[in-house]
């Protein structure tokens, strides 16, 4: 596998006129968020502005908050639209579900840069959607994305905040060609069995059947070396590909999730009960990862506290800088989002008598590659927290990235 700098080298070579210099904006498509008024509109379709207020009123809604986030996100759209126009940019503005269930690859390939207008949500819907299963004869659309509301959203994945006060000096930066590419890993997943089947998949956010208009790859027969090892005789790539991170476990977090693991295509088949695993990039570790991983100071401080030593001077300062230990340790969660690794992390796994198998099995790591075996009852894959592939008993996956998947985005600090 290529490293990521040999990746950006080899990207660089065959398309040096696709500099952030020789960038040529024309054509923007906008990608704008459902706010959570539009949401519940769809939820009514039969009532008017009137009635559909109403209806929230009487079950507890807070509706004046929900009218002015969605008049604030719409405003901040419209500046975001009048901002690339006013730089000579032709724009199409698409909704999420729109750009969900409907747009075409004609679109996608008209524009010159996909620009998600809302939260880190919106961002990995585009992502999404944007360059599938890249290959070098084509060439990428960009991604840069806009937080519309930076008060009550983070929107790690979005430009800097300010930029959110100020949406037409990032566009102007951007066609002056003051900015500089970042490549973004991606994890490629890819279904192993005896037939080349994908089962139906479904998206998590209109709870609706997904029809694959993106599948592009035929099935494969896989080498003896890996029919033979994965017990399987044929592969296909799921047409999406993830950019924070893909999930496999119950349907019913309650339920135990039972997985086996390969970690690097070795020879050891490690056995898990728990409540899931997760497998990020590292774009996603500063989400869900982090969050399964991450230490508090009362963390720090319990640990300390049953040291046999704990009141001696030593470990009493350490416990007054707990604060600040456990922010050094959930920093050192987080690596860059072109590393080509992958960090795959247990959710509280069982540790009871013969659980995990082997012992030494690690909760977390960093690997190439991951392939799972399920043994669960009613799990399902799960790309990004949006679609998802039923994945049960025998249902087997290969886990893994490639420099051509990796998204390109636009990066202005």
């Amino acid at each position: 596998m290529l490293k990521s700098k040999q990746f950006l080298q080899r990207f660089s070579k065959e398309y040096g006129k696709f500099t952030p210099a020789n960038f040529k904006l024309k054509r923007a498509l906008v990608v704008t968020k459902m706010s959570r008024y539009e949401f519940e509109q769809l939820r009514h379709p039969g009532l008017s502005k009137e009635q559909l207020e109403q209806k929230l009123r009487d079950r507890g809604t807070d509706v004046e908050m929900v009218l002015y986030l969605h008049n604030l996100h719409k405003d901040f759209e419209r500046r975001i639209v009048q901002s690339f126009q006013d730089v000579g940019c032709e724009v199409k503005l698409s909704s999420r579900l729109e750009f969900r269930s409907s747009l075409s690859k004609d679109v996608m390939s008209w524009a010159d840069v996909i620009v998600p207008v809302g939260g880190d949500g919106t961002f990995l819907l585009s992502a999404g959607r944007a360059s599938p299963l890249f290959a070098l004869s084509q060439q990428k659309t960009p991604i840069v994305g806009f937080n519309s509301d930076p008060l009550h959203s983070e929107g790690r994945l979005m430009l800097p905040k300010h930029y959110s006060d100020n949406p037409a000096d990032a566009v102007a930066r951007i066609k002056s060609g003051d900015f500089k590419w970042m490549h973004r890993s991606r994890v490629r997943t890819t279904l192993l069995g005896s037939n080349g089947k994908i089962p139906e998949s479904t998206d998590l956010f209109r709870h609706t059947e997904v029809k694959m208009e993106q599948v592009t790859t035929d099935p494969e027969m896989l080498d003896n070396h890996m029919a033979s090892k994965y017990k399987a005789k044929m592969k296909r790539i799921l047409p999406y590909l993830a950019l924070n991170e893909v999930f496999i476990g119950e349907h019913i977090s309650s339920r135990v999730s039972h997985l086996q693991l390969v970690l690097d295509h070795q020879d050891v088949v490690n056995k898990t009960k728990c409540s899931g695993l997760c497998v990020s990039t590292g774009t996603g570790s500063t989400s869900w990862h982090t969050s399964i991983n991450r230490i508090t100071s009362s963390d720090v401080d319990d640990l300390l506290r049953s040291l046999p030593n704990s009141n001696f001077a030593d470990v009493l300062r350490l416990r007054e800088n707990a604060e600040e230990i456990a922010q050094r340790y959930n920093q050192g969660l987080l690596f860059a989002p072109d590393d080509p690794r992958l960090c795959y992390s247990i959710r509280e796994q069982i540790c009871v008598g013969v659980w995990p198998s082997p012992k030494t099995f690690k909760e977390r790591d960093f690997v190439q590659n991951v392939f799972v075996k399920s043994h669960c009852i009613d799990a399902n894959l799960v790309i990004d927290g949006s679609i998802s592939y039923p994945f049960n008993d025998g249902a087997k996956a290969l886990l893994e990235v490639h420099p051509e998947d990796a998204l390109l985005t636009i990066a202005l600090d």
